[in-house]
């Protein structure tokens, strides 16, 4: 079982996941921003891949990544524009996924208190409807996966 987020919903149109790690904030920074990084840990479900992650790190850049589940070659992605960029406390961008209506604007946030960063992405969709159809996709459970797939990639860098 992964280690749980914790979710709010504060507005009709938001969801808030929240989770701390014992690690600095640049190193979790830097698994949001590497593609290196990303394509190991932005998985969700145990059988998906990630072959494209493109990522253009300035304001105005865009970035692209696309899953694939390995085993009938499935593929979907997502895609967006970075807005603001203040490493490595905080990072905003435009988000679509193929094949949905409507575009959510993520914020990320690390705070780091002595050597433990607390991580809070905020998800503004465009309707109430939009925001509870994520919901309603796992895309907690899928972010936990992911966040305990962190811990391990965080554990390497302190062994190596």
């Amino acid at each position: 079982m992964p280690k749980p987020v914790d979710v709010t919903l504060p507005s009709d149109c938001e969801i808030a996941v929240a989770r701390s790690f014992e690690a600095p904030r640049q190193l979790i920074w830097d698994c949001h921003t590497k593609p290196e990084l990303m394509q190991r840990w932005c998985l969700g479900s145990p059988g998906w891949s990630m072959p494209l992650c493109e990522i253009d790190l300035r304001v105005g850049g865009k970035y692209r990544y696309v899953w694939r589940n390995d085993a009938d070659g499935r593929e979907f992605g997502s895609h967006g524009v970075q807005l603001e960029i203040d490493a490595p406390a905080r990072l905003v961008n435009t988000e679509s996924m193929d094949g949905f209506d409507g575009e959510a604007i993520n914020t990320l946030e690390l705070v780091e208190q002595a050597g433990r960063t607390t991580l809070t992405v905020t998800m503004r969709f465009p309707t109430q409807q939009h925001r509870d159809g994520a919901l309603q996709s796992g895309m907690a459970d899928g972010m936990a996966l992911g966040y305990d797939r962190i811990e391990v990639i965080l554990a390497e860098s302190t062994t190596a």
